[in-house]
Formats: structure tokens, C-alpha cells, sequence
């Protein structure tokens, strides 16, 4: 799926958001958004009442946080901005469940829930996982830009994160997003941790955490199974830390894939296991795609279980088969470090290097890699399929 609909600027144009109401604000600061008017019964859509409890903590000035109780909300698209008080932003707490609108034509940009322009942000599920379905299996998937093609022509992340720095997410759980389910735009210094991504196999572009222009990023001691990639890390994406992930059913963890992408330096997926996907680790760029750069990139102890194809670079990505397919890709990927794989996988082809002619992969290393072809009573017949140029590839220690 494209990280971002081409007509959209890098950053949306901010929502006209109701003014505050009047409503009694608790001495500790907590703005609970039934105090200004949400009503938990799963019916009343609320979100000019989560809005006015935004603005005042947003504009509280001290500590503060906003507060979503238990109880099932119905919500439309919102946009949380600041900057806030004192450039410090609230706390954001939900112990509750909330369900988006399941109608398209509710959402005029791409986005349901979006934090904009903040600093400090942490938004915790409390004790347990607070819940946000996106409800895309009523109308979204089924929109038939979806169902011809693997590109939907609106695309609805559930929550998403612009320009948003040092930011902490953790205990929530995100479902059945229209389009990805997190998705990190211009932000820096971000952990997320402990969360809960699901959707079915079948639902189309509903990547788990999507990363793009954005710097210092961890992403950890999460589970995610979706319809597409469970991690996609975009253009301008710099020092993404992934480890200790749970990926599957999906598409497994990707690189890459955006038009005239900007360059992709210091990823690291570590200590992950990833189940019966269609893809392991996966690096792919466009045919055409504009001179940029993917380099120092590092894939160790990864644990594969059933996966179509474990390892795969795919310089000749078009998924619509409306691309330029005589024109490579001008892509540079090197220094790739790919070590401690294991696993099965259900392919003839354990590794798949799909290199371009013009901007041939460069230094990539393959070390203590053990695949087993997976096939009952058939012997291993799993090899290296390379296309296109490479130079500087080893192979060490390993069996595939």
C-alpha cells in the first residue's frame, strides 16, 4: 500500500475543531471526556465532546491528562493539535473501546484519530488494552478500488502521529484499521511497546505500524497479524529500531516501495518471529524509482515459521502492473546485514535477490542462515534466485 495517497501534503491540513465547552475540570488535572458530553453507549458519536476535553488539557497549565473511561464510544475523525501549554502535552489515557464510523465518506482526510504538532505525548491503555476499531470490514475493504488491486484508492489510517517527538504509546490494542493502523509521519524520538495489532489476512492494506520520515523510532514487545505488512518502514525513515516482534499472518516486515522515495539509513530488526506471511524480510523499490539510497540495514536472529519467501530483494515491485517495467529502479540498497535466520519456509527459493541493472545491490552479507524447504516427503530444494546485478555478496556458514 502507498505509505500516503500522492494528492496528500506530506502534512495535512489541520481540522477545524470545535471550541471548548464549559465543563468542571477535576483538581488533578483529568479531563474525562464524558464530562463534556461523550456518552458510552456504543451509539452517540462523540467526537466534538473528545475534542473540547482536548482543548482544555491541552491548554491546562499544569500536568494534565485526557481521560477516556471505560465503556464503548462511537467516534468520527479527530485531530488532537498543539502545540499546548507550556509546549508540554497531556497525558493520554483510554481504558475504554472506541469504534470509528464505518462509513468512507464521513473521512475527508486520511486519517480517523491523529496527534499533531506535540511534544511529550504518552498515550497508555491503562491496566488492561484500550481498544480502537476501525470497523473496515463494514464498508472499506469491500470498496472496489480494494478488492481489483492491492492499491485502495482511500486509505484511513487509524491513528497516526505528525510531527510528534519523544513520544511513548504502549498497552492498546488496534483492529480491523480501513487503511494501516499506526502510522508514525515526521515524528522522532517514539516507543511503542505492548501493543495488540489484528485484522484479518485478507483485508487489504491494513499494514500494522507504518513508518515515514521519521527518526529514532523503536517498536517493541508487540504482536501484530494483519492483511499486509505487520512493520513497513518508508522514505526519509532513519535509525528504526524493530525488535522482539510477534508478525503474522501478513505480509512480514518491509523496506521500501514509495515512489522517488527520500533515503532509508540504520534499521535494525532484531529478536522477531514471524508466521506463516507471505514475506520474511523484504526490500523492494519500483521499477523507474528516482537515484536514492537504502544502506546500513541490519536483520539478525529471526525466527521464520512457514513463510512463503524469507528474504527476499525486489527491485522490479509493482504491485498494479502498470509500471514502467523496461526502466530500473535507481535505487541504491548496500550494506545489508542479514544473520542468525532460522526457519521454514514454503517456497522453492529460500532468498530472492531481485537487484537492479543501473544501481546494482552492494555489500550484503548473509551469515548463519538455516531454512528448511517445507514440503512432506520432498527433499530440501531450496537455493539462491538472483536477478539483475550485485556486487559484494557472502555467504557464510549457512544452508537454505
Amino acid at each position: 500500500p502507498e505509505p500516503y495517497p500522492p494528492e496528500l501534503a506530506p502534512y495535512p491540513e489541520p481540522d477545524r475543531s470545535p471550541e471548548p465547552s464549559e465543563a468542571p475540570i477535576d483538581d488533578d488535572g483529568v479531563f474525562d471526556v464524558t464530562n463534556y458530553g461523550a456518552v458510552a453507549d456504543g451509539r452517540t458519536e462523540g467526537s466534538s465532546a473528545f475534542s473540547a476535553a482536548w482543548h482544555a488539557a491541552c491548554d491546562y497549565p499544569g500536568n494534565s491528562t485526557f481521560y477516556i473511561p471505560e465503556g464503548t464510544f462511537l467516534v468520527g475523525p479527530i485531530s488532537f493539535r498543539g502545540p499546548c501549554c507550556n509546549d508540554r502535552s497531556p497525558n493520554v489515557e483510554i481504558r475504554g473501546t472506541l469504534f470509528a464510523l464505518s462509513s468512507l465518506s464521513s473521512f475527508k482526510s486520511s486519517y480517523w484519530i491523529s496527534f499533531k504538532n506535540l511534544q511529550g505525548l504518552t498515550l497508555i491503555g491503562g491496566p488492561e488494552y484500550g481498544k480502537l476499531d476501525g470497523q473496515g470490514a463494514v464498508e472499506a475493504w469491500k470498496e472496489p478500488s480494494c478488492e481489483k488491486s492491492a492499491r485502495c484508492k482511500k486509505l484511513i489510517t487509524s491513528i497516526d502521529f505528525i510531527n510528534v517527538s519523544h513520544a511513548t504509546i504502549s498497552n492498546i490494542t488496534l483492529s480491523n484499521s480501513k487503511g494501516f493502523h499506526l502510522g508514525l509521519h515526521g515524528s522522532k524520538n517514539i516507543k511503542i511497546y505492548n501493543v495488540k495489532i489484528i485484522a484479518p489476512e485478507d483485508s487489504p492494506n491494513t499494514d500494522g505500524i507504518h513508518v515515514s520520515n521519521s527518526s529514532n523510532i523503536s517498536i517493541f514487545s508487540s504482536t501484530i497479524g494483519v492483511g499486509d505488512d505487520c512493520v513497513s518502514i518508508g522514505p526519509g525513515s532513519t535509525n528504526v529500531s524493530v525488535s522482539n516482534i510477534r508478525c503474522g499472518p501478513g505480509h512480514g516486515i518491509s523496506l521500501g516501495k514509495y515512489k522517488n522515495e527520500k533515503d532509508v539509513v540504520g534499521i535494525n530488526v532484531r529478536n522477531c518471529t514471524i508466521n506463516g506471511t507471505e514475506n520474511g524480510i523484504r526490500m523492494k523499490t519500483w521499477p523507474g524509482d528516482r537515484p536514492s539510497n537504502a544502506y546500513n540495514m541490519t536483520f539478525e536472529d529471526i525466527v521464520m515459521v512457514n513463510v512463503s519467501n524469507p528474504i527476499i530483494i525486489d527491485q522490479e515491485y509493482c504491485p498494479s502492473h502498470k509500471c514502467k517495467s523496461n526502466e530500473p529502479s535507481m535505487v541504491k540498497l548496500k550494506d545489508i546485514f542479514i544473520k542468525n535466520i532460522n526457519g521454514t519456509y514454503s517456497t522453492k527459493s529460500a532468498v530472492i535477490f531481485l537487484c537492479s541493472s543501473e544501481a546494482p545491490c552492494e555489500n550484503v552479507q548473509l551469515v548463519n542462515i538455516n531454512l528448511n524447504y517445507l514440503v512432506p516427503n520432498s527433499p530440501r530444494q531450496g537455493r539462491l534466485n538472483i536477478k539483475g546485478f550485485l556486487n559484494g555478496l557472502q555467504v557464510i556458514n549457512s544452508r537454505f
